[in-house]
């Protein structure tokens, strides 16, 4: 056998052998990886089990507790029915989680949930809970109280503006030109002439402002004269105009429309939607003095809905709906002992 020959099979030798060796470290690795423990994150929605779509509204405050058989972590509902728990690192990848779902008036649920390969969460689960008492298998009975015209009344408060009238005001800025400039300023824009300036100011009054507010030269030299306008150009209540005249004197004019602000309370009503034993409605994020206007039995009545949310006889949750401009959403069901 030729040296070559040994020289080309060693090499060969020594290739296969990291070559060996390369794969049983990356297979190690992904050993490794699999059994590797992560943070698992569950994120989801709560929501009334209902073959009706329009039914399924979102159930608030349940308690949620998600755990391995070791570790565990535990949340409520918000009123929009989100919840998002985060088992921290300790959980095998791959190894089922056990997320229970509590809320008094519904029926306990107990969801069965398998981690990925890295733990990472691979869903958004929408639970659906079943009320712990079926009205629709209920019933109504004698005892029920039968509510009927439910509206919701508000106050929705609006600042007007009003043109109640103009104001005009007139001024000077004496001056003798070609007079040199000294040191003592103010000069022209080119230092050349001795210049002079003036300012004027006007109030519009409480709860007034100021709007289109103009101000010109309408007298003298005109083109040897400058206008400040950064005391006017934003409107307000109080207004100033400066004017500086390198030439003889020259006469000045501002005018302005005064506008009278106030803020409006309208009385509003609106009438909820139902579905089943739930109804809902949103308010504009301005709204105040909200209150549930309804009959029970006939019987007209008035509930003011404060913070609290309480009716006697129904069960409601709010939430802020960020994405349109911070609207208020409501959502109410029917106490046992009451129907629609």
């Amino acid at each position: 056998m030729t040296a070559k020959k040994v020289i080309w099979m060693t090499l060969a030798a020594a290739a296969a052998v990291v070559l060996g060796l390369y794969l049983r470290t990356n297979r190690l690795n992904r050993l490794k990886s699999l059994s590797v423990r992560q943070s698992v994150p569950i994120e989801g929605a709560v929501i009334e089990r209902d073959s009706d779509t329009k039914k399924q509204v979102p159930i608030a405050d349940v308690v949620i507790t998600a755990s391995d058989g070791t570790m565990s972590a535990m949340t409520r509902s918000e009123a929009s029915g989100h919840f998002k728990l985060v088992l921290q690192k300790g959980v095998l990848a791959g190894k089922s989680i056990m997320v229970s779902f509590r809320q008094p008036s519904h029926v306990p649920l107990d969801l069965k949930i398998q981690t990925g390969r890295l733990g990472i969460q691979d869903s958004l689960y929408v639970v659906g809970m079943a009320p712990t008492i079926s009205q629709v298998e209920r019933g109504p009975t004698r005892r029920d109280a039968v509510v009927t015209n439910v509206r919701v009344r508000y106050t929705l408060n609006s600042r007007t503006e009003t043109n109640v009238g103009s104001a005009v005001k007139t001024f000077q800025v004496v001056n003798t030109g070609n007079a040199p400039c000294d040191s003592k300023g103010p000069c022209s824009p080119d230092g050349k002439w001795k210049a002079a300036s003036a300012s004027e100011s006007l109030d519009a009054g409480a709860d007034n402002t100021f709007s289109n507010v103009r101000a010109s030269c309408i007298a003298g030299p005109c083109p040897f004269t400058r206008i400040d306008s950064s005391g006017f150009i934003h409107g307000g209540r109080n207004i100033t105009i400066s004017a500086v005249n390198w030439s003889d004197t020259a006469t000045f004019l501002m005018e302005a429309e005064v506008y009278h602000t106030a803020i409006n309370s309208n009385v509003r009503q609106l009438y909820p939607v139902i579905f089943g034993r739930t109804f809902n409605f949103t308010l504009p994020p301005t709204q105040e003095g909200v209150s549930l206007e309804a009959e029970l039995d006939g019987s007209p009545m008035v509930f003011p809905l404060n913070t609290a949310l309480y009716l006697s006889w129904a069960t409601c949750i709010v939430r802020t709906d960020t994405d349109t401009e911070k609207t208020t959403v409501y959502g109410c069901e029917l106490k046992p002992g009451y129907r629609f």
